[in-house]
């Protein structure tokens, strides 16, 4: 690829760009994609160490990796019982725990994070971890709307940093953004594509730009359907029973809004806003910022653009 080119003439040394194959993998952040990475690494033979801040919220993780494994193991070992807990039991010895992050990176050929979207607290990480991790360690976030080259400005390994973001629910979306910045090295960019292709993912190539393929397509999508209702094009639910029936989405973009949480596309998009203000697909929605300054941020409490009988926990 033309934007890795440049690394070749810097002539890093070979200790450093070394085509890295993954099998010890550090995951930072035990929240529901670390738990879903965590498990699908495991399932593939990896040997994966979840580190969190506290033992309870690994508890949690791990009962997540439990539950997720039963149903997987209902689907494929349905007539073999004892087959399927072996299979658990497998997965699950290959997850170890910890909330020591400096013990944890030892030895790991990959250390990624999956933590809050905030990108001061992730170059603090990075930049702590960019002291305790082997020289051979690739990094690798599993943002979905900071930049990459941002995150990894705070480490004094741009060759070896890449983007890896997975979809949620992990174990069942087969989708992997694999991520270069203009600094990220061929030899690192590959070990990245052949680990996700391991762990049985379609990986594509993203280059570092705001949401990569898939949010920077999907998050004006719903936007713009915002607008089309501000606009008195059409209501909520027609819009929705349009794209559901017209192009076949299993959910309408106001259905699918309130499912994600209004704040978390809106925080997306400010974000955007902010990098690139003259933009004018990344233009703000009264709408939108009236909602989630009233606290209505969609199933979660209860209402967003629709209204709910139920809050998500």
């Amino acid at each position: 690829m033309a934007f890795f080119a440049h690394q070749i003439r810097r002539g890093f040394s070979s200790s450093a760009v070394r085509n890295v194959v993954i099998k010890q993998v550090t995951i930072i952040g035990g929240g529901q994609m670390g738990a879903g990475i965590a498990q699908v690494a495991a399932s593939t033979g990896h040997s994966v160490t979840l580190v969190d801040t506290s033992d309870d919220i690994l508890k949690k993780s791990i009962k997540t990796i439990e539950g997720s494994l039963k149903r997987v193991v209902k689907k494929k070992f349905a007539d073999k019982p004892e087959a399927g807990e072996e299979f658990i039991q497998k997965v699950l010895k290959n997850v170890s725990t910890s909330t020591d992050v400096g013990s944890a990176v030892q030895g790991s050929d990959l250390v990624l994070e999956a933590i809050v979207e905030n990108l001061k607290i992730k170059q603090d990480l990075f930049s702590r971890l960019d002291k305790l991790a082997p020289a051979h360690t690739i990094f690798a976030s599993n943002t979905s709307s900071l930049p990459i080259s941002d995150i990894s400005s705070a480490t004094n390994r741009l060759d070896r940093f890449g983007g890896l973001h997975f979809f949620n629910p992990v174990p069942m979306m087969k989708l992997v953004e694999v991520i270069g910045t203009s600094t990220t090295s061929q030899e690192t960019f590959d070990s990245l594509l052949n680990f996700s292709k391991v762990l049985g993912k379609t990986p594509v190539s993203c280059k570092d730009t705001p949401g990569f393929i898939v949010n920077r397509l999907f998050v004006p999508y719903l936007y713009e359907a915002i607008r089309l209702y501000e606009r008195g094009h059409g209501s909520k639910e027609d819009i929705d029973i349009a794209m559901k029936l017209g192009v076949g989405y299993p959910m309408g973009p106001f259905e699918l809004s309130d499912y994600i949480g209004l704040d978390t596309i809106k925080f997306i998009m400010d974000g955007w806003r902010e990098m690139d203000p003259d933009n004018t697909l990344f233009a703000p929605s009264e709408l939108m910022d009236k909602l989630v300054a009233e606290g209505k941020l969609g199933k979660k409490t209860g209402e967003g653009f629709y209204k709910y009988k139920w809050k998500l926990n």
